[in-house]
């Protein structure tokens, strides 16, 4: 199931068109930089104690990045390239964070982070980061609703090239995935980003293959993150380089890891909540609805976003968002905390 629909290959189509417009800014530095602590304070320096107590300030090295798009709002997606620090991997990694990430009010606190993945090979761009699938100015619209957290949005490349599937893990061999992916990406933006200390500030999404990716790593790392949007996943580890190493591919399979989390108690502190999504006329619902008929029970939380007549491609699955799935993971994750 790891290639493109028609649908999505026309998706990712449209996202290197809005890629090659472009914006006035694009190429340009630009920095995430954000209000100092004493600007909330009044230039006091204060802290505020219940933001101060969840959150991580930037730990530095500070990045550099460019300018890829800007979105309606003014705010930029940002790009630099990553050396993987524990994976040794080096790839491309686009960001952008929401205008609430500028506000003084928010200046002592964390924010949400929303690791963003695209289907098909994701390489050597993540589609995610272009503004035709509206994907950063929705966030912005939704969160000024009250229907989404205001994330900052993590949109790494999803494979070292376009030749396999690494299914985002550690194969025998390979480059390592998914140190990559949990690891080095958390860790780079915690050292660029205002984040939250706990997992209750982490979360994925992703569609078709990264969808997979997603919904393996919270299984596998539940006290890292906590909730992922699977669009239209895959549900088994099939990358044709795990072959000789069959223990190896069913420590990164879904099914198993949701069986043993399964079998835990239900806690605040192994809770993990998987958003579901699946156009009508895609052949993924039929897996999915029977991940989620064999697989909801003690910490592992599930919903089911039904799009009507949506088809396996990225649009479908942002409208999927803004009926309900962005909204419920909302619901269970830290929100920014503003200065009392």
């Amino acid at each position: 199931m790891k290639r493109l629909s028609k649908a999505l290959i026309a998706t990712v189509a449209l996202g290197s068109v809005a890629l090659v417009s472009g914006c006035s800014a694009e190429g340009e530095p630009v920095t995430f930089d954000g209000p100092s602590a004493s600007a909330a304070a009044g230039g006091s320096g204060g802290t505020d104690g219940a933001a101060a107590a969840k959150t991580l300030m930037p730990t530095g090295p500070k990045a550099e990045f460019t300018t890829q798009n800007t979105i309606d709002d003014g705010t930029r997606i940002g790009v630099t390239t990553l050396h993987g620090g524990k994976s040794g991997f080096t790839g491309k990694v686009w960001v952008w964070a929401p205008r609430q990430y500028f506000d003084p009010k928010y200046a002592n606190s964390g924010f949400p982070v929303l690791i963003a993945l695209p289907g098909g090979n994701g390489y050597p761009n993540n589609y995610w980061m272009g503004t035709d699938l509206k994907l950063q100015s929705s966030i912005s619209r939704w969160s000024k609703e009250g229907r989404s957290l205001p994330f900052i949005v993590v949109m790494p490349v999803l494979n070292p090239d376009d030749k396999y599937y690494y299914d985002g893990s550690d194969i025998p061999g390979q480059p390592k995935m998914g140190t990559w992916m949990t690891e080095d990406v958390p860790d780079f933006v915690r050292a660029n980003f205002r984040t939250f200390k706990s997992r209750d500030g982490w979360a994925f999404m992703g569609s078709s293959s990264g969808a997979f990716v997603g919904l393996k790593s919270v299984l596998k790392h539940p006290d890292r993150f906590k909730a992922v949007i699977a669009s239209g996943p895959d549900i088994v580890p099939d990358s044709p380089l795990w072959a000789g190493h069959a223990a190896e591919q069913a420590a990164n399979d879904p099914e198993k890891l949701a069986r043993a989390l399964g079998a835990k108690p239900s806690g605040k502190d192994t809770d993990v909540y998987l958003a579901f999504q699946a156009g009508t006329e895609e052949s993924a619902l039929r897996k999915v609805r029977a991940f989620i008929r064999d697989h909801t029970k003690g910490p592992v939380k599930t919903r089911l976003q039904l799009i009507q007549d949506g088809e396996h491609n990225a649009r479908t699955y942002v409208q999927g968002m803004e009926d309900g799935s962005i909204e419920w993971i909302s619901r269970h994750m830290q929100a920014p905390i503003p200065t009392s």
